[in-house]
């Protein structure tokens, strides 16, 4: 029998975000409006040669036209993404001695490949009927398209989450930054009214030069970028791009700026300067907010960069602190939205709201798939 609003879910999400490193998993138990308990993450990260076939499979949904269609090998490396998330739900399972029959709910956000609202068209690879298959538990899927076909962004989805979280972060207005391969903010009012939109990219710019020019999959600690010099010049040019200057709800495509501009400086150089970029990106965020924020709440991997974050603080003048600072795991937050929003979806309760996709009014979104065909 399902659950009715108001009573209580154990949900497990499942997160693979831009930044290409893995599967997110984590499981909280809610009501579908408070965070009653979180409980174990985790990350199970894909293996080198599956992180090169996701992003091939990049540049092949660059030429989508369909968000259903899966040409060539983007049905295969879908298919084998699918098996991966059922690999790592077993593997959390056992490792953290939870029963799958105590899972209400699994909310499975799959690999977003193609972000392009502005077309309607938003992608994310994953099965979620043969995720339901594996698993036997319900699963919510397909989470964004519902608000892109209304004439939302898609995204950011995790501001409904994270209004949850910051109940008890008395700081207002509070940010929530989320530095993923794209970053985005979370503004939230002392009314608990949402602003919520993609700065610019985050990790993933860095991510993908450290690979080019050194073989490594990202800068660990910031330590490159520390070690290099920030060519501000070329900084001023991408923050010239009208996107940052366009009024949000808006949203990012992970690969919406290239490296051409930086291909001829050292990789120290490179990395400071895009690390610098990301940076920048988020101060400018500042230019759009009703009110300025009393404190900023980072989550997502890019928190780990000492030198990103550093550069953040310096940028936007306010406190700029680790999730963990509130006992709030920065590594699993979107995992737990994942969950957070399956519940809501399951229930009819809005996931999308004006002031974070743009949407015309609050909507529910996502497919459900029980598992049975």
């Amino acid at each position: 029998m399902s659950k009715r609003e108001g009573e209580v879910w154990r949900a497990l999400g499942l997160m693979s975000g831009t930044s290409l490193d893995g599967i997110d998993v984590a499981v909280i138990e809610t009501d579908g409006e408070r965070v009653l308990r979180r409980g174990f993450a985790a990350t199970y990260p894909y293996s080198d040669a599956f992180r090169e076939k996701l992003a091939a499979g990049l540049q092949d949904a660059a030429q989508l036209r369909d968000r259903v269609a899966r040409p060539g090998r983007l049905a295969l490396i879908e298919q084998y993404l699918t098996e991966l998330h059922a690999e790592a739900v077993g593997h959390y399972l056992q490792d953290h001695q939870i029963a799958l029959d105590s899972i209400d709910l699994v909310g499975f956000h799959g690999q977003t490949v193609l972000h392009r609202p502005e077309a309607g068209l938003t992608v994310q690879l994953g099965d979620g009927p043969l995720l339901a298959r594996r698993l036997g538990r319900p699963v919510v899927y397909d989470l964004r398209a519902a608000d892109v076909a209304a004439g939302g962004q898609g995204a950011p989805l995790a501001p409904a989450y994270h209004r949850a979280l910051a109940a008890e972060i008395p700081e207002r207005p509070l940010v929530i930054l989320n530095l993923g391969g794209v970053a985005n903010v979370t503004w939230i009012d002392r009314d608990g009214t949402l602003l919520a939109f993609d700065t610019g990219p985050a990790s993933a710019m860095i991510d993908d030069w450290c690979k080019a020019k050194l073989g490594q999959p990202y800068d660990a600690g910031g330590e490159i970028a520390a070690s290099g010099t920030v060519h501000e010049d070329i900084v001023t040019d991408w923050l010239a791009h009208p996107y940052f200057a366009a009024p949000p709800p808006k949203s990012l495509d992970r690969n919406a700026f290239d490296l051409g501009p930086v291909a001829g400086l050292s990789p120290e150089d490179g990395a400071a300067t895009l690390t610098a970029f990301s940076a920048a990106a988020v101060a400018a965020a500042r230019a759009h907010f009703p009110e300025a924020p009393a404190l900023w709440v980072a989550s997502g991997g890019g928190r780990r960069n000492a030198t990103l974050m550093a550069m953040i603080a310096e940028r936007v003048g306010a406190p700029v602190q680790p999730a963990e600072a509130f006992d709030i795991d920065g590594d699993s937050v979107e995992a737990e939205a994942w969950a957070f929003l399956a519940v809501r979806a399951r229930l009819g309760l809005p996931i999308t709201f004006p002031g974070t996709t743009g949407v015309a009014e609050a909507l529910t979104g996502g497919v459900v798939a029980d598992g049975s065909s």
